[in-house]
């Protein structure tokens, strides 16, 4: 989807993959990306995610990107922390203590943005991303974030009875965009609930991607 999109969306509040809580499903199988004690979490697509909260708790930094500035913006207002603004690049730089989140294009973040990082959590970006845009954003996130483990949500569903976002991306797709690289293990499988537009058609379902030595 391009920015124009989820611009309006987070202009009109249109935002129902935002969840009042930090997600469950990150929660529940963290563990599984067996990440070093103070190593950093790349949210991608990561609007004002609690999930970002939850993750500082664990004392894990967090480095994030998102399109829509009010929202990191309100990220750090939540927190109680005054953000060093800095423009790279093209993208806007907000940054205080161990929580670092850029403004802009994903594609535009470069691997020298994003260092030294443990493991991604994707919940709300591949499942937001155009059909003809994945390959190029899972190509783009291996690039920023090589040789890591990855927790992914995902929703398999008949894409004929909604239109995404969210969309479907099943387990043979997935399969499909990372090729051999990564080895996916399935961490859980439930009947969708939300977002409600999707509820009963499929399934939600959380995936550990482990690189293939």
């Amino acid at each position: 989807m391009e920015e124009a999109f989820w611009q309006d969306r987070w202009q009109n509040q249109k935002i129902g993959f935002h969840e009042p809580a930090p997600n469950a499903r990150l929660i529940a199988h963290f563990e599984a990306l067996a990440v070093p004690k103070g190593a950093a979490v790349f949210v991608p697509l990561c609007g004002k995610s609690l999930d970002i909260d939850w993750l500082l708790a664990q004392e894990h930094p967090v480095i994030g990107i998102e399109f829509h500035e009010a929202a990191v913006q309100e990220v750090f207002e939540r927190l109680g922390r005054s953000a060093e603004v800095t423009q790279n690049g093209d993208l806007r730089r907000y940054a205080a203590g161990d929580l670092t989140l850029f403004c802009g294009d994903f594609f535009a973040l470069t691997a020298a943005q994003v260092p030294e990082v443990a493991a991604v959590f994707d919940r709300a970006a591949l499942v937001a991303i155009a059909p003809e845009q994945r390959q190029a954003y899972v190509d783009h996130l291996t690039h920023l974030c090589p040789q890591v483990p990855t927790l992914l949500v995902t929703f398999d569903y008949d894409q004929s009875q909604m239109q995404g976002p969210p969309f479907s991306v099943p387990a043979d797709m997935v399969d499909q965009f990372y090729g051999g690289d990564v080895m996916r293990r399935l961490l859980q499988s439930d009947p969708i609930t939300s977002p409600p537009k999707i509820r009963g058609l499929g399934t939600e379902d959380v995936y550990l991607l482990a690189p293939v030595a």
